[in-house]
């Protein structure tokens, strides 16, 4: 039977309808709403990411954790959130309502490693992490002021208070003797060089701390020797911040008020004069200066350039998604005072970052871009110095006639009124000085990860990375300044250009094998990186006149071959074996490439039967690690192993024909120059208990380096100078690293963690020589004031690193030391250098960190503090201040001297007092880093506007027998320390 076409027509558009009818029923689209809470508390969670699986749409719940999405009946919603474990559910209504868990489990953590990443629970080497949330509170102007106390193995020791300054960094100790012991720097995927930047105290300080969430350290052989030839100081990997979900607003703003906390005791004018009297009493010309001084006046010369600082730290940031792309953008400002007159830093920055996907999550990019400009003012070292000891009797300023072609300072001035050297007024060094340096910086990658279709498990990653800064600087002070006036005034130009360039391309293949129920992880890839550097410096005085000038460009390569295999059985036994192939230009012939293992491996022991029975055990993982790494950081010198020339100066000169030239000469150079090599052993022990309440971990270890670079004394004509730097020398470094974190508290509206970290670290030189020499005691290092060429500490076989040289002081029986009496060591009847012996060590062998997180309700209280324990200080300027230097050397001209220096009667500067181990102190400490309190206020005006507020005390206090003014020497003299400040921070943080 045949239908007419109208029939037909029909019944084809009949069943259109009806099948369009069913997909729409099937395909429904339904508006989802629901409510994200915390599973135990039951309080709404805000920010919360919201994704269709498979798709682009998204959301993020409000301030109360509600959200709505338009969704698919039978679609998966994903819920993630940070410090939650993510979770996926199903849509089968108009309403979805979800708890999350809190992830206490600190085993499920992530942490950044070379290359990659990996679980903490699945980690064979010692890697630690610390994220934003647990960062150091305060005024913090660079990265790592953020991680002091925190990490077990790692020290940060602050180099003063100065805003400029740059905090050390440690890891286990170091790993050299004359090289660099400074870690690697990561950031982003970029490894930074450890060369200053001109014109900036802190090169770390162009990364924004707000701009930083995480910083992950790799401490063993096992972790570090991805990194091959740069880790043998471990290595830090910082990354910034990305893009979320949904649309995020946060203004954060910090103002804040430094105090100077400790002055050093002195005398004052009528205590000093009075002594001055009864000591010079037979010296006319000193009686002479001593009668005109005015004990009237009594000016606390430390008071007179010190100050209280204001800063402010703002910042906003952007963040969300758009479409297909999560974006961050954040802009921030700092100004910083310091409390020394003149110092501060201004520094503007800026970030973005871009993280799409591609090709159905095939292809993901991560743009990374971070710009700084930074002024730094920075003080002269020597007037902190001279404020500690200058006359008390004189003023600062004054109208007097004849200081006014000083600028009104006064100045210690001759009999035809020119000003005296070595005298020079603290306040002018300051305030006539103009040392400024500007600095542009920009960091940043492009890292491209492309899933191989049709290759399970297996994906392609090119990184691009670049670090780039170009600074300048002046060093001013006029003619009319006393401390510059035999100089005819200062006017110094310096300027720098630096470009880091590199290009790392590797492979990664990722799968799990029934077969052993086991996972295999491979990387291998090339890396290639070059680091450029031009610098000059022009110094003159303010009439023209040249007094030394330089240019210099200088460049050094990379390359390298690198691989690492993962592999897990039953999710039990662990293996990791990694190899680098590194090749430098600063090395010759075969010297040039080096190749460095690692191997380690870890056993999952929560997950033997016989642990599985013990109720309060979570977690238990043995690990075990071995490896090789280098250091090729020797000098600021790219070339110290090929033949080179230096252009002379004046003094350098050759006549030719009646004219001079500056010759060029040849440098002392050693060929067969090679990187240090470190050999390390790592045995630890990681744990959790009481369903992860309390999780930890324990390592021990053992580093050994041979090789050392080492400038010692050669024979007379065997080169092109007296020394040279070589490869001579062992050097051993052991200790135990342990941190504990703990909840204590874990309630509805009461939480409080604590976490502990234990580090002890002991080194010893074992070689220093190429033959065994009996006469050889040692290398002396450390040089001191009070006297030319003095060190006070000796690098010496068998002795940690820079241990004090002094003469052992002798006592009388009240326990008073005896001047310029010190104990015969060697029993031949006199006091020589042969008396001096090594006492104590400026590195303390044990430190410990306590940090503290306590919340109620809305209320938080937070505190971190550090314990210092053996560390040693050689107190300077206790040393250098005898009765004999109220009127030094009779050069005219007066000087203060601590009280100290009363309590032990010495009267004369003498080498051999300078030398006395009566100054080497105790320094052990306990510092309390911030404390802070805080308070959130949540749906401000009935929105999701969030805002915490917190006040901070930073240096809150310090408890120490040491007499010095702080006892946190790096390198352990303490001279020209500028003063750590107590800083009283008001924060506001915004969320919209």
């Amino acid at each position: 039977m045949k239908l007419p076409i109208s029939a037909l027509r029909k019944s084809l558009m009949t069943l259109l309808v009806v099948s369009l009818f069913s997909v729409g029923a099937m395909a429904q689209v339904l508006k989802v709403t629901g409510k994200v809470t915390d599973s135990k508390t039951g309080e709404g969670l805000p920010g919360v990411s919201v994704i269709v699986k498979g798709t682009t749409t998204g959301t993020a719940t409000d301030i109360n954790g509600a959200y709505s999405i338009n969704a698919s009946k039978g679609a998966t919603l994903e819920f993630s959130f940070v410090g939650y474990t993510p979770l996926s559910a199903t849509v089968e209504g108009a309403i979805l309502n979800v708890k999350l868990v809190e992830a206490t489990k600190t085993i499920d953590e992530v942490v950044v490693i070379g290359y990659g990443s990996v679980k903490i629970k699945d980690a064979t080497g010692s890697v630690q992490a610390v994220s934003s949330k647990n960062f150091t509170k305060g005024m913090a102007s660079s990265p790592q002021e953020l991680i002091a106390g925190k990490l077990s193995g790692v020290t940060v020791t602050s180099n003063g208070g100065s805003p400029t300054s740059s905090p050390t960094i440690r890891i286990r100790g170091g790993s050299s003797v004359s090289a660099s012991n400074d870690p690697l720097i990561v950031i982003d995927g970029v490894p930074v060089d450890n060369n200053a930047i001109s014109g900036v105290g802190n090169a770390l300080q162009s990364i924004n701390p707000n701009d930083i969430e995480s910083i992950n350290v790799l401490k063993d052989a096992s972790s570090t020797a991805i990194y091959g030839a740069r880790a043998s100081n471990g290595v830090i990997i910082i990354t910034t911040k990305k893009g979320k979900s949904g649309f995020n607003v946060t203004f954060e703003s910090k103002n804040s008020i430094a105090t100077p906390t400790e002055s050093l005791e002195v005398l004052s004018s009528k205590e000093l004069i009075d002594i001055a009297k009864n000591y010079y009493a037979s010296n006319s010309q000193a009686m002479a200066v001593i009668n005109a001084a005015d004990t009237k006046v009594n000016t606390d010369w430390q008071d007179a350039i010190l100050r209280n600082a204001f800063s402010s730290d703002n910042n906003i940031s952007v963040s969300g998604t758009k479409g297909f792309l999560p974006y961050r953008v954040s802009l921030g400002y700092t100004k910083q005072d310091g409390i020394v007159k003149t110092s501060g830093l201004e520094r503007t920055t800026m970030a973005v970052n871009l993280s799409p996907t591609f090709f159905d999550k095939s292809l993901s990019v991560n743009l990374n871009l971070k710009g700084t400009y930074s002024e730094n003012r920075f003080n002269q070292a020597g007037a902190i110095n001279e404020s500690l000891l200058y006359d008390p009797t004189k003023t600062p300023k004054s109208s007097d006639p004849k200081y006014q072609p000083y600028g009104g300072y006064f100045t210690w001035l001759d009999n035809a009124g020119k000003p005296l050297k070595f005298a020079y007024n603290p306040l002018s060094q300051l305030e006539q000085r103009y040392d400024k340096g500007y600095a542009y910086r920009s960091i940043g990658n492009l890292q491209l990860d492309y899933k191989i279709p049709y290759l399970e498990g297996l994906k392609a990653v090119l990184n691009l990375g670049y670090d780039y800064s170009k600074s300048n600087g002046k060093v001013y002070a006029s003619e009319n300044a006393g401390f510059a006036y035999y100089d005819k005034g200062i006017n110094n130009k310096y300027d720098q250009e630096k470009k880091n360039e590199l290009l790392d391309f590797y492979f990664n293949y990722n799968k799990p094998f029934d077969f052993l129920k086991s996972n295999l992880d491979i990387t291998a890839g090339y890396s290639w990186q070059h680091f450029w550097r031009s610098e000059s410096n022009d110094n003159s005085n303010i009439p023209g006149t040249i007094t030394s000038k330089s240019d210099n460009k200088t460049e050094n390569y990379l390359v390298s071959f690198f691989g690492r295999v993962n592999y897990s059985i039953f999710d039990k036994y662990l293996l990791t074996a990694t190899v680098r192939r590194d090749g430098s230009s600063r090395f010759q012939g075969d010297n040039q490439w080096g190749t460095f293992p690692s191997a380690a491996i870890a056993w999952k022991l929560d997950q033997e039967e016989i642990f599985k029975n013990i109720p309060v055990l979570s977690s238990l993982k043995l690990r075990a690690g071995w490896g090789i790494t280098g250091q090729q950081d020797i000098t600021n010198n790219d070339y110290p192993a090929l033949a080179r020339y230096t252009y002379g100066n004046n003094t350098h000169q050759y006549p030719l024909g009646g004219t001079y030239y500056n010759v060029i000469t040849p440098v002392a150079y050693d060929a067969n120059l090679k990187w240090e090599e470190t050999e390390s052993y790592n045995v630890g022990l990681d744990f959790g208990v009481f369903n992860s309440r309390i999780t930890g971990s324990v390592d021990l270890y053992y580093k050994y380096t041979s090789d050392l670079i080492n400038n010692i004394a050669i024979p007379a004509g065997t080169n092109f100078a007296e020394n040279i730097i070589t490869n001579v020398g062992n050097f051993e470094s052991r200790g135990i690293d342990l941190n504990l974190t703990g909840q204590v508290i874990n309630k509805k509206d009461l939480n409080w963690s604590l976490t502990y970290v234990l580090n002890y670290n002991k080194t010893k030189i074992k070689k220093l020589t190429l033959l065994e020499d009996p006469s050889f005691v040692g290398n002396e290092v450390g040089g001191i004031a009070g006297a030319q060429n003095n060190n006070i500490q000796l690098n010496a076989v068998g002795n940690p690193l820079n241990s004090f040289y002094v003469f052992k002081q002798v006592y009388d029986q009240n326990g008073k030391p005896i001047e310029s009496l010190y104990e015969d060591l060697n029993g031949d009847g006199k006091i020589d250098g042969k008396d001096r012996y090594i006492y104590k060590s400026p590195y303390a062998p044990v430190t410990m960190g306590l940090n503290s997180a306590l919340t109620y309700k809305n209320w938080m209280f937070n505190f971190s503090g550090r314990l210092s324990l053996g560390n040693y200080v050689y107190n300077n300027v206790a040393s250098k201040s005898t009765y004999s230097e109220i009127f030094p050397n009779n050069l005219g001209f007066l000087q203060n001297i601590p009280r100290s220096t009363v309590k032990t009667g010495f009267k004369t500067l003498t080498s051999n007092l300078l030398k006395s181990d009566y100054f080497v102190e105790n320094a052990s400490f306990f510092k309390m880093d911030y404390i802070t309190l805080g308070y959130t206020f949540n749906k401000i005006f009935s929105t999701k506007l969030s805002a915490v507020v917190t006040g901070t005390v930073q240096n809150a206090f310090v408890i120490t027998n040491y007499s010095g003014l702080n006892p946190e020497v790096f390198n352990g003299i303490d001279n020209q320390v500028y003063p750590t400040p107590r800083t009283y921070v008001l924060g506001l943080t915004l969320n919209f």
